[in-house]
């Protein structure tokens, strides 16, 4: 199947997918799509079903013809704007960036502007459409607070490519996490299910049964009084999962005072003890390789921690001494 462009292109659904809903196929073909943009495109009109406008929910029986418009990357609202942003690569595909901590990646509730597609639309002259109109060129993300290397799409054939190493967990991804405590291994594997909080519906957690797969690799690199420097490598790319797992091991990220404690943390005892407030949680995307989905190049990208770890770190030790 080809690439998906801004233009109509069609699909024949083959017969084993007969009795899948719409909006989950769609996604199975599409790279990059999710099921919520497949759902955003079947609402806007932008999906035909041998000719006629479906139900996201309609079942398949096989053999239909699903014509497919993907709509213009950037809606008439979403303004470029200068932001300061490290471009690490670029290339007429794709770009590479460090996302700093505290910007969004695409605008939200609650966040129309400042984020990273706001600053990549006053440097890139195309952006994938494949993640609809308020995520152009966005391929995976980072949480708000995680500061990191991110791959930006320029064209949908790039958005496609990378989407699929992501699906295929052939995309290295490589992470430093600050957390309480230490996990029971200096090194091990988090292999659980992640779905939504049965009660707190804006937060993530292992699950006995449903969800996604979410698997983990982890390495102490380092303790430090009561924390340790941790590395981690996802197998898979779950919402919060680094975060989650980290609770799940009970040595929560530091600064995490949504899976974890407070941001404000006690330094050591009696007169040398003393509180410190931290702006952020201690995790940091510090790697990331993947095969460049136009060149079949191989690229690895590293950054250094960032500041914040090293002064926490010495903070602890002073405190500690």
């Amino acid at each position: 199947m080809r690439r998906p462009g801004p233009g109509p292109f069609r699909l024949t659904v083959p017969a084993d997918r007969a009795g899948e809903r719409l909006d989950r196929y769609l996604p199975s073909v599409l790279p990059g799509l999710s099921r919520a943009g497949a759902q955003r495109l079947i609402g806007d009109g932008n999906v035909l079903l041998s000719g006629a406008v479906p139900r996201a929910s309609h079942r398949l029986s096989g053999g239909e013809t699903v014509a497919v418009t993907i709509p213009p990357p950037v809606a008439p609202d979403l303004s470029p704007e200068d932001l300061p942003l490290a471009i690490l690569h670029e290339d007429v595909h794709l770009l590479v960036v460090e996302k700093p901590a505290g910007m969004v990646v695409h605008p939200a509730p609650g966040h129309s502007g400042g984020t990273l597609v706001n600053a990549l639309l006053s440097r890139a002259d195309t952006l994938s459409g494949i993640g609809g109109v308020s995520r152009p060129g966005i391929v995976h993300r980072l949480d708000r607070d995680t500061s990191g290397i991110l791959v930006v799409a320029k064209t949908d054939a790039a958005h496609g490519g990378l989407s699929g190493q992501l699906s295929a967990h052939a995309m290295e991804r490589g992470y430093h996490g600050v957390v309480f405590g230490s996990p029971p291994r200096d090194e091990g594997v988090v292999s659980t299910r992640i779905g939504r909080h049965p009660v707190h519906r804006k937060k993530m957690a292992v699950l006995p049964a449903g969800g996604r797969l979410a698997v983990t690799r982890y390495r102490r690199l380092a303790s430090f009084g009561p924390f340790s420097l941790l590395e981690f490598r996802l197998e898979t790319g779950r919402t919060h999962q680094v975060r989650v797992h980290c609770a799940h091991l009970r040595c929560p990220i530091v600064g995490d005072d949504v899976y974890g404690r407070p941001r404000k943390i006690v330094l050591g005892k009696g007169e040398r003890g003393r509180t410190v407030t931290v702006s952020r949680f201690f995790l940091h995307a510090f790697r990331l390789g993947f095969t460049h989905p136009v060149t079949g190049e191989r690229l690895s990208f590293t950054v250094p921690d960032p500041p914040e770890f090293a002064a926490f770190r010495a903070a602890v030790e002073a405190a500690y001494a």
